[in-house]
């Protein structure tokens, strides 16, 4: 009637005890370990599924109270029965509290024993394989809203799918517009972290003494106005993610806060001397060339390494042109839901119009032109009309329609140069013209 299968896990400093709970749960038809102490059991839940532990309180070392907590902390789906001693019913009381499924005493578990662990077993089992559908679900989901089929977007995609397993850190880099904050949304969700909180905050739109303040919250009397104690970012984003946008604008003082946090996970509040210890995987995301402002002074070299153990280099839009109609009707189809009006498509003019556009701003460029055309446009389909002033004739400028030789060199030569992240020397290499060469025309053309 309670026959149900299972990894058991005793844990006893009596090896009389130990093996006799072994040997009745194995005739029920469980997988059974033993441990004589707390630390061996820790390192046996880190290597094996385990659906219950029966654990002492009373044992040298890491006590059973002390075990319960690590293994609901670390192994939540892990039920635990702990064995308190004839009369110890307060340990018991005490055993649940930290987490216990439930408790036996020693003297009287012989009738007991085989239905409370079935039971346990069976809650585990179930917890066990909700964690399992979960993440299933979140690994398929997380990254299916990246469109994109060009080789550029689906090696980034690859990249970000194989890290978000870790707890690595990640900082994702590309001009501005490319979907940085997705990309953190989707290694987030990706994670064994997604059932956690994912934290966002943009490093260049506060000050430092304003930002610190946020990452990190103050106690009550911190400052003037500070008339209760707050909760900072880092403590919010315990056990989940926090990202921190546009960390290349972050001042070096408060760098160097965040380096302590990466190297030991702790930090102190503003106007607290007590340290604080927090589990948060960091990511961050930046379109500036960290190693050049490391250079500059202007980043610590130290921080740089930590952050950037992945980097994920996010392309331009005008690096992936193939994908632009696919994002077009993507954000279409968003738009004219949210604008309550039933726009079906784009006139053939209108799509030429977008993939011959040098599209500086990238994906939030192109998002933001479709809802402007999708808000001024009165028929079913897009049309040029909707279109910004002289967009058509600023696209026909960039691929060279009514413009000199002059002045497709210097187009030519600006987009390599972007391309390259203005290299110079892998600007001439692709250009098939000598680096002197190219200096005189960047002279030449005032760029």
């Amino acid at each position: 009637m309670y026959k149900i299968s299972g990894n058991i896990l005793i844990v006893d400093d009596e090896p009389e005890l130990r093996n006799l709970l072994a040997r009745i749960l194995e005739l029920e038809g469980y997988e059974v370990f033993t441990s004589d102490g707390g630390k061996n059991a820790l390192k046996k839940l880190a290597t094996t599924t385990i659906n219950v532990v029966i654990t002492d309180i009373q044992m040298p070392g890491i006590t059973g109270l002390d075990l319960i907590e690590k293994i609901k902390k670390d192994f939540p789906a892990t039920e635990v029965i702990c064995l308190t001693a004839y009369g110890k019913i307060a340990d018991g009381v005490q055993a649940m509290k930290n987490g216990a499924y439930d408790y036996l005493e020693k003297d009287n578990y012989r009738t007991k024993i085989i239905p409370l662990v079935a039971k346990a077993a069976e809650k585990s089992k179930l917890q066990f394989e909700i964690e399992k559908l979960r993440k299933k679900v979140n690994t398929k989901q997380s990254f299916e809203h990246i469109l994109g089929t060009s080789p550029a977007i689906k090696n980034a995609i690859t990249t970000a799918k194989k890290v978000a397993a870790t707890n690595a850190t990640v900082l994702l880099t590309g001009p501005t517009g490319t979907g940085k904050e997705i990309f953190a949304n989707s290694i987030h969700n990706a994670s064994d972290r997604a059932l956690e909180n994912l934290v966002i905050i943009n490093c260049a739109a506060l000050n430092k003494e304003v930002l610190e303040n946020e990452l990190f919250g103050h106690k009550q009397g911190a400052f003037t106005g500070a008339i209760k104690d707050k909760t900072g970012l880092f403590e919010e984003a315990h056990k989940g993610t926090l990202f921190l946008d546009e960390i290349g604008e972050m001042e070096l003082e408060l760098q160097a806060k965040i380096l302590r946090v990466l190297e030991n996970g702790t930090f102190i509040k503003l106007g607290d001397t007590k340290e604080r210890k927090v589990d948060v995987r960091i990511l961050s995301a930046t379109n500036r060339d960290l190693q050049k402002e490391v250079e500059k002074g202007n980043f610590r070299e130290d921080l740089y390494y930590r952050l950037a153990l992945f980097q994920i280099e996010l392309p331009a839009l005008n690096e992936r042109r193939e994908d632009i109609l696919q994002l077009a009707k993507h954000f279409l189809a968003v738009a004219s839901t949210k604008s309550g009006k039933k726009i079906q498509g784009m006139h053939p003019g209108y799509e030429k119009a977008l993939t011959e556009h040098y599209w500086r701003g990238n994906i939030r460029e192109l998002k933001n032109l479709i809802e402007r055309s999708v808000i001024l446009e009165d028929s079913e389909i897009l049309s040029t009309t909707t279109l910004p002033f002289n967009f058509q004739q600023s696209s026909d400028s960039e691929s060279g329609i009514s413009m000199t030789l002059k002045e497709i060199e210097k187009q030519h030569i600006l987009r390599i140069l972007q391309h390259t992240g203005e290299n110079k020397t892998q600007t001439a290499k692709i250009l098939d013209i000598g680096l002197t060469t190219l200096y005189a025309k960047l002279k030449e053309y005032h760029i």
